[in-house]
């Protein structure tokens, strides 16, 4: 008889179970309507996280408090959230059109409303990606304040120790700390969370707020208190999901909106039948590779190209970005502000009206003059949103019964994403997209190539790329088994496999744009999650991430303007 081999399991199939487990559940838990995070029904969810131990969640699982993860998290959830015993996942119901005013997170566009001093509400419009990134965050948000709650419960009655009690008196006196006191309840704070009075202070302005100094110990001390009354009295924090969020989800309704406003806008502007180039980028590149050097003469022929783009992205230097959209506006450009609620913004350009020799790229005067291109920018979309928009996009306007087929000759995705080997700000020009949690893979032609963009100061690496269900929960054995496994994956991102599906399902299959459509794929780093305070809990790209989008900008407008 033959031996059978025992597999022990590895980390990395451990990891990716508890992310399949993850997801499995929380689709069940959204079609259940609601459930208690730290009750029976979100047990297998904290269970999957503690299990996973994300790269951007660092010491979840351990005993002392995650500082950096928490503050990831408290940037992407309305301000107050920690206050607050009920959260309720909403579609776009009209609380726009009422007297609650939205709160949008610091580093995600969503709309949020403070319904009662207990409840919020959560506006979802970009799809289960959103879904799936809030329920991952309050996961670890509940996880990390019943840590709190287990260091200062002395007993089942609910005494507690005397940190939490100066804590308290801090956090609810009226008046303004002095740096005395400050100190003093940063000290209590530290001995509640596990940490060193240092490394409390190293991150204490980084949670300030302008009306909110003191907002670090407030998360800590909300966070507690209803951690306390969860475990003293069961009054357990609950998260629901509205019957109208449930029945539309899925259903492309904010891409359908926002896809047929654009289609609109160029109609009525004549661009619908001329040749389009779909750029999903930022909402400042393109303007400005296109715009900058006519406008900032005197600036841009002393200086680096680069060093102006930098100069321009600095919050002090607000009266030269404005300067440069008011001469896109009227050198052809339309801005489309959304109100479809897929937050996705939109630049349309008509070249025709732009002057070649005022830009510093090369450009055909011929393309711009015979073959008028338009070229249509789209603010990033968020994991699945991808499809849904350029889903919708690709369709055929329809109008009076009358079908207009897009002429859509390109379609360029510049994005963020982590990289696997190299570090931040390098390049990575994909050859083709993978789905996590599945082998599905989406090979395709790229038209950037590795030698357009070489010989500027950056690293490019060229590879497959994986598309993950959400960013906040790889951990290192995952992504090295994907980086040393026959997949060769150089780095991971949310969108690329869902714009491919999109593109594909249009040009092979449907027929609604022409099956030569050429697609640019090229991702900039904005973090390593294999690299130890490389992650993006590690904070942003700040200017190091300036030359990399302007580079793949550049090389995109070239290969479409010649």
């Amino acid at each position: 008889m033959t031996n059978k081999k025992h597999h022990s399991r590895t980390r990395a199939q451990e990891s990716s179970n508890a992310i399949e487990k993850m997801y499995v559940t929380m689709r069940h838990l959204f079609n259940r309507g609601f459930y208690k995070p730290m009750g029976i029904s979100g047990e297998t969810l904290r269970q999957s996280l503690l299990l996973l131990r994300p790269e951007i969640y660092g010491s979840v699982g351990e005993e002392k408090a995650e500082l950096e993860g928490l503050l990831y998290v408290i940037d992407r959830l309305p301000i107050g959230i920690e206050e607050c015993t009920f959260i309720n996942l909403t579609s776009d119901e009209g609380y726009g059109n009422s007297h609650f005013k939205p709160i949008i997170p610091e580093k995600r566009r969503r709309n949020c409303y403070r319904i009662d001093a207990e409840q919020m509400n959560i506006e979802i419009t970009r799809g289960r990606s959103e879904i799936y990134d809030i329920l991952t965050h309050l996961t670890f948000l509940f996880v990390e304040s019943h840590k709190i709650s287990n260091r200062v419960l002395i007993d089942e009655k609910g005494s507690t120790t005397r940190d939490w009690i100066k804590l308290e008196k801090a956090v609810l006196s009226k008046k303004k700390l002095t740096q005395d006191e400050r100190e003093v309840a940063i000290s209590h704070g530290a001995n509640i969370l596990g940490r060193t009075f240092e490394e409390l202070r190293a991150v204490y302005n980084e949670f300030a707020t302008s009306s909110q100094p003191e907002r670090l110990l407030h998360i800590v001390y909300w966070l507690g208190k209803l951690a306390i009354e969860e475990q003293i009295h069961n009054n357990k924090r609950t998260v629901t999901f509205s019957p109208v969020l449930r029945e539309r989800i899925g259903h492309h309704i904010h891409g359908e909106i926002w896809a047929d406003t654009i289609k609109e806008i160029m109609f009525k502007n004549d661009l619908l039948e001329r040749p389009i180039h779909i750029i999903s980028a930022n909402m400042h590149s393109v303007m400005n590779t296109l715009f900058v050097s006519s406008v900032l003469k005197s600036t841009a022929s002393k200086k680096d190209i680069f060093e102006v783009y930098e100069s321009l992205s600095k919050k002090e230097n607000e009266g030269l970005r404005n300067k440069v959209t008011k001469e896109a506006l009227q050198r052809g450009m339309i801005y489309i502000k959304d109100t479809s609620g897929a937050n996705i913004d939109v630049q349309i350009f008509d070249t025709s009206k732009i002057d070649a020799s005022k830009t510093d790229i090369e450009v055909s005067e011929t393309v711009l003059k015979q073959d008028k291109p338009v070229i249509l920018v789209m603010d990033y979309a968020f994991g699945e949103q991808a499809y849904e928009t350029i889903d919708e996009l690709l369709k055929p306007y329809n109008n009076m019964d009358k079908k207009t087929y897009l002429n859509v000759e390109s379609v360029s995705i510049m994005g963020k994403a982590g990289i696997l080997e190299g570090g931040k700000g390098d390049i990575m020009i994909p050859s083709a997209h993978i789905f996590e949690g599945t082998a599905d893979n989406y090979p395709f032609a790229n038209e950037l190539k590795k030698e357009d963009l070489e010989g500027q100061g950056v690293d490019i690496y060229e590879g497959s790329m994986i598309t993950v269900l959400g960013t906040s929960l790889q951990n290192k054995d995952i992504l090295k088994f994907f980086y040393n496994s026959t997949w060769q994956v150089i780095g991971l991102e949310m969108e690329g496999a869902h714009y491919q599906k999109a593109i594909q399902a249009a040009s092979k299959v449907r027929g609604s744009i022409s099956p030569d459509v050429k697609v640019r794929y090229a991702y900039y780093a904005s973090d390593n999650p294999l690299e130890t305070g490389a992650t993006l809990a590690s904070g942003g790209l700040g200017t190091s991430g300036v030359r990399p989008t302007y580079l793949i900008t550049r090389t995109i407008l070239k290969q479409i303007l010649n």
